[in-house]
Formats: structure tokens, sequence, C-alpha cells
């Protein structure tokens, strides 16, 4: 992580918040039309479509043929928009969309080891402490689910989820170490990788997908432009000026905006054992950013 990330980044990590934070309730909407994997390839292909468009209107060119950069696009590309789109898709016919939000903040627990061995920023006692406190936050939220195992599907639909996580986590550091590329050609290729894969496997399992409605259409279309495109493009950008590590200060965000939304929009009933592990991951994650958070709140 760079000392001294940008005013920039500081306001890419707060608008990434609030636009996460609220995509597990506009995932949830889009369900109510449409299947998992249509819901996934749809705004991963939409994402795609505008990205690339903007990367033709700046007259950006694609990358020289480079077999580590296009072996690292490809991965991330499946593990930044493929697989944990799917996975968060399904797991949310079964969970809450807070559920989701929450499960997102488990992301700098499996940043922080996965970075200290393969990437270059390194793991200390104090980073240990906030991911072992953070641990036992995410073990409060899926301890349940955990002891059911076997006996329905929303258990593997919450281990769906922590699964995104873990997706988005290793794509984080593949990220950092990614040769010099222009992030919008890579957040806009990643996307492209993403798309490629997951459309034949709509088409097999759910088919061509029709208008079902303005409420769950404009939502698809909301997940394509907005935590898709934009998002993106702010996630990488940020990755490879500041590092994978303070990117990680979006999930003090997402669990929080992901329970508003989820209960004010949506109506659902939040578990006490959502604050409990809400409450511990935020606490686990103060310990292992504080040299970040000092500087956020003294204005630099």
């Amino acid at each position: 992580m760079t000392d001294n990330p940008t005013t920039r980044d500081w306001a890419g990590v707060i608008a990434l918040g609030l636009i996460w934070g609220g995509t597990f309730m506009v995932v949830a909407i889009a369900l109510e039309g449409y299947g998992p994997v249509t819901v996934a390839t749809s705004r991963t292909t939409l994402g795609a479509v505008a990205l690339l468009g903007l990367v033709m209107a700046t007259g950006r060119s694609m990358p020289k043929w480079d077999a580590t950069l296009w072996w690292i696009i490809s991965i991330v590309g499946i593990l930044s928009t493929a697989l944990p789109f799917v996975l968060l898709s399904w797991g949310q016919q079964y969970v809450p969309s807070a559920f989701a939000g929450l499960s997102m903040a488990s992301i700098p627990l499996m940043v922080l080891p996965l970075a200290h061995f393969f990437s270059d920023e390194p793991l200390n006692m104090r980073k240990f402490i906030g991911v072992t406190l953070g641990f036992c936050g995410a073990l409060v939220l899926i301890g349940p689910g955990l002891a059911q195992l076997g006996q329905g599907t929303e258990p593997l639909a919450q281990l769906a989820c922590i699964g995104a996580a873990l997706c988005y986590s290793i794509a984080s550091i593949l990220t950092r170490r990614c040769p010099p590329i222009d992030p919008l050609v890579l957040a806009a290729l990643t996307l492209v990788v993403g798309s490629v894969v997951l459309f034949p496997i709509m088409l097999m399992t759910e088919g061509w997908p029709a208008w079902e409605g303005t409420r769950s259409g404009l939502a698809i279309v909301a997940l394509g432009l907005l935590p898709t495109a934009l998002a993106t493009l702010l996630r990488v950008a940020i990755i490879i000026s500041a590092g994978s590590v303070f990117m990680t200060l979006v999930n003090y965000q997402v669990p929080a905006w992901s329970m508003v939304f989820g209960a004010w929009i949506l109506s659902e009933a939040l578990p006490l054992r959502f604050f409990a592990a809400l409450a511990l991951i935020m606490a686990g994650l103060a310990i292992s950013q504080w040299y970040s958070l000092r500087k956020m709140l003294a204005g630099r």
C-alpha cells in the first residue's frame, strides 16, 4: 500500500462503498424476473460494452501480446466478474441481500494474508490480530449455516457468498501484480472475459433473456452500468494507485449500506447475529487498517 493515497483514491473508495453497498439490493430486485446466471451475464456484458465504448471514445489502444499480462487479465476477469457474480446471484435467491453484503466484509481478512505471501504488503502483528478478530465475526455470521450443511440450500448459499468474497480477494492480489496497463483498458478487458465465459453458460442453462418488466429490467441495466462498469473501473484504478490493502477500506461501508438498503427497501429482517458479526468484523478492520484510518481522520 502506498504511504499517501491521493484524494482521488479516497473519493473512489467512498463512492465504491455506497455503490457496492446498494448492489445486493438491486441484485435481489433483478432476481424477481431473471435467473441468477442471466443476472450475472447481463450485468457483465452491459458493463463490458459500456467500458469498451469508453475505451474507443478516448482513443486508447489494446495492449500488445504479453503472456503474463493476458494470463492475469483472463484470471482476473473470471475471479472478479464471472465467478463471483454467479455465486452472489445464486446465493441471493436463498439468503437476504444484507447477508451477501456482510459477507463482502470478509474480503480484507482474506486479502491481508494473501498480500503477505503473494504481493508487496506484509502482514504484521497488528494486522494479524485484526484478521483474527474479523475472522471471529465471519464465524458468527456463517456459523449457524455451517452447522446445518446438508440440511437445505441456505447453508450452501451462504458459502457461495463467502466464496465470492474469496474470488474478489484473489483477483485483487493479481490485479496488483499485473504488468503496466491503462486501468480503463484493464477494467474493460476483465469484463469482456467475464462476458465471454458467462454468455454460453446462460444460453445453455436459462436461454436468451426477454424483457421481464420495468422493475427487474431496469435493475439489470443499473447493475451493468453502476456496480459493474463504473465500479470495476474505480476498483482497478484504486488498486493500481494505492494497493489492494487500501482498497479493502471499501468494506467498512459495504456491509452497513447493504443492511440499510435491505431493511429499508426490501423490508428484510436483520437477525441479532448480523449486528454482532458486523461489530467484530469492523473492529478487526479498524485494527488491521489503523494507519490508513488515522490518515483519513486527520484529513490527509
